[in-house]
């Protein structure tokens, strides 16, 4: 079995052919070259980690996977920013709690990690350039699709898309998935079981953008990304895997991670086609 670190050390070159995403300030601002990885074996409960697996980054369009297992039982939404919009709105505030803090702390349970927080820099550049995101909740909104206020809904989102996590954390949450929607750190259920199933069927189809099909081929694992330069994935019943590095290809994907990714799947044979 080939060593994680000698697989990143195999991959990291391929950061120079992607850029690391622009159009939202705060992250054109990242360090380009990094690659981490962290997998969360189900078999034995480890965590096996290389390269930057460490480092915290704006979760982005993964928060969409979160949103949707926290809102489920209200409405079901596919992986597209008018969607995810949509189903923040559904998360009502509370008397304790704003929808954001709920989504917060929902995310910091399913990733078993306290220390994700909002990154204001990030939030404050996502309002400032969200232009499409908020064209795309009045255009809801006049159609009567959404019901909610629209700049509450776009402030809950695009704190959510501000979050920061690591390939740690991600690993914990696929590997939520991988064992049915149950936490294996203390094997207690936290979404339902038909709940992490439709997800990963999401995830396989529509989880890489435009880029979905190809990579399910190529690739054949559930798998989410954010163009912070994550990618959430898992495989069924085995493990929870993170990815970070922030350059992305010509759809919005990390180019780096994929290919490490490959070399994973095919390495541990996890293609669920396969």
């Amino acid at each position: 079995m080939t060593d994680l670190a000698n697989l990143v050390t195999k991959n990291l070159p391929q950061v120079v052919n992607g850029h690391v995403a622009t159009y939202i300030p705060a992250l054109a601002e990242v360090e380009p070259e990094q690659l981490g990885i962290a997998i969360y074996n189900l078999d034995d409960g480890k965590i096996s980690v290389a390269g930057d697996s460490e480092t915290y980054f704006a979760i982005e369009s993964i928060s969409k996977v979160i949103t949707l297992l926290y809102s489920i039982e209200t409405l079901v939404l596919d992986f597209v920013n008018s969607g995810a919009i949509l189903m923040t709105s559904v998360i009502k505030d509370t008397e304790d709690k704003s929808a954001f803090e709920q989504i917060l702390n929902f995310t910091r349970e399913i990733c078993n990690d306290p220390q994700i927080k909002l990154n204001e820099e990030i939030f404050k550049s996502e309002q400032k350039t969200g232009d499409m995101n908020r064209s795309l909740a009045y255009y809801m909104k006049a159609k009567e699709i959404l019901k909610a206020d629209v700049e509450e809904s776009l402030t809950t989102y695009f704190k959510q898309c501000s979050m920061m996590v690591t390939a740690r954390s991600l690993a914990n949450f696929g590997a939520v998935l991988a064992n049915d929607g149950i936490k294996p750190w203390d094997n207690k259920r936290i979404v339902s079981s038909t709940a992490a199933t439709f997800t990963k069927s999401l995830m396989m189809t529509t989880g890489l953008y435009n880029a979905s099909g190809i990579y399910s081929a190529k690739i054949g694992i559930p798998t989410k990304s954010g163009v912070g330069g994550g990618l959430v994935s898992s495989v069924p019943n085995k493990a929870g895997i993170g990815i970070f590095s922030p350059p992305l290809d010509e759809v919005g994907n990390s180019i780096a991670g994929l290919s490490l990714l490959e070399d994973v799947s095919k390495e541990y044979r996890w293609d669920i086609f396969s």
